[in-house]
Formats: structure tokens, sequence, C-alpha cells
């Protein structure tokens, strides 16, 4: 689904489901062997869920991230990205220039989940390495299905930590959250863990490249949010908008025959929701290919909506806002080092596969 209109009636749409079982191919077995989108439609969690059971999950880690919990992550969010730009100085290369997406965008957010779930350094590397290969495009036949394997048994060594050692932390916290008499199986544990690792990196990742990108491309846009026009929250929510950092989210599936004017979605089909087109959708943003600040309001979808939005939007939106903030003060030349970025190899992140820029 493309369209703006379209794509938001279907993300709240009750005829619309996320468990698997309801999609043909995937009950009749019909997926072809080492299909690289196998673990996103099958890992027990939020992503795959419908209904009470959803409300349930999504109750249990409501109760594990707090907005109490993400604002208490602000000034080691600050203090992260401050010291990821004293390393970029080193890190410039003989040519002046230095690669942003490697050495600034891409450790933030999975630090800051480290910092989250209460993660050791080794542990975060690993599950740096497997998360770029459960979303790329690239990767040999099976290598997201043992990706996922591998991350599956990173995280239950960690809930057999949390669980042998609480700590203050959203591992130990999801261990503990209860509604009612029903906790999160162990299953549903690991597997939330893992919607969080990803969703949480690569969202980030791809948010904070977009936004420097549009920025160092719309010099008058930049100069806006310098002079303190418009505030750093417009050029995450414009970026959001225009260069969605999710391309294309699996699965939906359709529980029964759907008219969209006249063109039917038959029961039990897939649905592959489109972020990215949506925000550049011709018939609902004036201009859209034009990134512009001053647009009011955005309501765009890249967050999502409906019951499945974005549970980390919050913690996402900080992590953004404090990194372009940061980086533009300290940096106020900063400016590309390369004329076009290529395109990251993937079917799910939409992004730059390296951003080199020139820091003065």
């Amino acid at each position: 689904m493309s369209h703006h209109a379209t794509l938001q009636h279907l993300l709240a749409d009750p005829r619309v489901a996320k468990s698997p079982e309801h999609w043909t191919l995937y009950r009749e077995g019909r997926l072809p062997e080492g299909w690289p989108l196998m673990t996103f439609i099958t890992v027990p969690g939020l992503t795959t869920s419908d209904g009470a059971d959803h409300r349930r999950l999504r109750g249990l880690v409501s109760q594990a991230l707090t907005p109490r919990r993400i604002e208490a992550l602000a000034p080691a969010v600050r203090q992260r990205v401050l010291g990821l730009l004293d390393d970029l100085v080193g890190a410039v290369g003989p040519d002046g220039s230095v690669d942003l997406r490697t050495r600034f965008a891409y450790p933030l957010p999975m630090d800051v989940i480290g910092e989250l779930l209460g993660l050791r350094a080794e542990q975060q590397d690993r599950l740096h390495e497997l998360s770029d290969i459960l979303v790329s495009s690239s990767a040999v036949p099976g290598a997201g299905a043992a990706a996922a394997r591998d991350m599956g048994g990173l995280l239950a060594a960690l809930v057999a930590e949390k669980r042998a050692e609480p700590a203050d932390d959203l591992a130990s916290a999801l261990i503990a959250a209860r509604e009612e008499q029903d906790r999160l199986s162990e299953e549903e544990l690991i597997g939330i863990l893992l919607q969080l690792v990803v969703a949480g990196h690569e969202t980030t990742l791809n948010l904070v490249c977009n936004a420097v990108l549009a920025l160092l491309g719309h010099p008058d846009q930049l100069a806006l949010v310098l002079g303190g026009e418009v505030p750093w929250s417009a050029v995450v929510e414009e970026t959001l908008r225009r260069d969605s950092p999710v391309g294309h989210f699996p699965m939906r599936y359709a529980l029964e025959d759907i008219d969209l004017d006249g063109v039917v979605i038959p029961a039990g089909d897939g649905i592959l929701a489109s972020y990215a087109a949506a925000g550049r959708d011709p018939g609902h943003w004036a201009d859209p290919d034009r990134f512009d600040l001053t647009r009011s309001p955005i309501r765009h979808l890249s967050l999502g909506h409906g019951p499945h939005f974005c549970i980390g939007a919050v913690l996402a939106r900080l992590e953004a806002e404090t990194a372009l903030r940061e980086l533009f003060t300290r940096f106020p030349g900063l400016r590309l080092a390369e004329d076009a970025p290529s395109p990251i190899a993937s079917f799910l992140s939409n992004s730059v596969s390296s951003l080199r820029v020139r820091l003065s």
C-alpha cells in the first residue's frame, strides 16, 4: 500500500491482521526455503500478534518501557552523542572525510539500546552484526535465519543473566512485568527483545542519516533550524515524512476480501506497508519531494498508526533530536564529501550505505 490515505486506513482496519497464520502462502507452506523475511513474520511479539493477545503484550511492555525510564535516559544519550562527536575528529581519513553513518549514526542507537537493556559491550557488538544481516537484501540465502537463531541465543543468555541478577534495566523490567496473573512467556520475551533491538537500532540509524543528508542538501532549511526559527523536532518530523527510515515493513494479512476503490485484496493475501511511498504521496502532500521544515501539521505514518503504532517512538525522537542538535552545534560547517551516496541494500531500511562528510 503506497497512498497515504489508503495506508492509514489499512493500518487501523480490523479486517487486517498481523499474525502469519492468516496468510495463505505461509499456512500452506508455500513460501520458499530461506525466505529472508521469515523471521520478521514469525518471531513472537508485538509485530506479529493481534487483538487481545497484542493488547496483553503491549500492556506488559508498556509497564517496562515507561516515560520515566526513557526520560531518565536523556543525559546518557547526550553524553554518548558528545563522546561520538569527539571520536569523529580522530576518525577523519587522509582525504579529510569521515563516514558519519559508520562512526556516528551507527553506534548511537545500539549504545542506547544497550544502556536500556543492560547489555555488555561485547553483546552490543554482536547484536550490531546480526541486526545488519537480518535487514539486508544482499545476504546469502539462509543468512537471515542463522542471524535470527544467533540473536535469539544471545538474548536468551541475557534473559538468564537478568533473571539470576535483576538490575534497573528494561530486560529485568520485562522479566518482572505482569498483567494480573500473566507474564511474558520465554518465547515472547526473547521475541520482543529481538524486535526492540532491530527496530530501535535500524530506525534511529536511518533517521539520523536521512536528516543529515536532507539538511546538507537544503542549506536554506538548515539555516532556519540553526537560527532558531524552527525547532529540531521539526527536522525529525519532516525527515520521517519525506524520507521514512523504514521503507517497507512486512507483513499484514487480509482477513476477508477488502475492496479499495474497486481493487480487491483477497482474503488470505499478504499486504506490504510502504511507508516511504506514503510520505511522498502527491495526493496528500503539497510538493511532497520538497524538504520543508515549515510544514504544519506533519501527520505522517512513518512510526505507524493504530494499535501497532511504534512503542519506541518517544525514544527514537529523543535520540534523533539530540544527535542532530549536538552534531550541527559542534560542526556548523559540516558538508558532504560525496555527490550522491548509494542507497542501502535492504528490503526494510530506507537510507544510504555510507554518508561521507567533511567536518568543516
